[in-house]
């Protein structure tokens, strides 16, 4: 058994197989789309009530709630607002 990558963090094994930024791209959808989920839940928002409160579809609604697709900052932000909520982005 090799322990090439014993004693390594995830982020140096992600990094060494070269999916380190996507990795972590498809990790902050799935936390941001989460915490809007949950957020909806708090408020008791369904989805059909989300998408008349954005003005679209409920399966535009169920995009920004699956962490597989991309959605424009701008969808994201007001999602956010109709739950109480604000999208903060640092660049670090």
């Amino acid at each position: 058994m090799s322990k090439k990558h014993m004693g390594s963090s995830i982020d140096d094994f992600l990094k060494e197989e070269g999916v380190f930024e996507e990795s972590q791209g498809q990790a902050i959808k799935e936390v941001v789309a989460w915490q809007l989920a949950r957020a909806m839940k708090k408020k008791k928002i369904s989805k059909a009530r989300m998408a008349a409160l954005l003005k679209t579809s409920r399966t535009q609604v169920d995009r920004i709630l699956d962490a597989k697709n991309d959605i424009t900052l701008s969808s994201l932000q007001r999602a956010a607002a109709m739950v109480g909520r604000r999208v903060v982005i640092n660049l670090l």
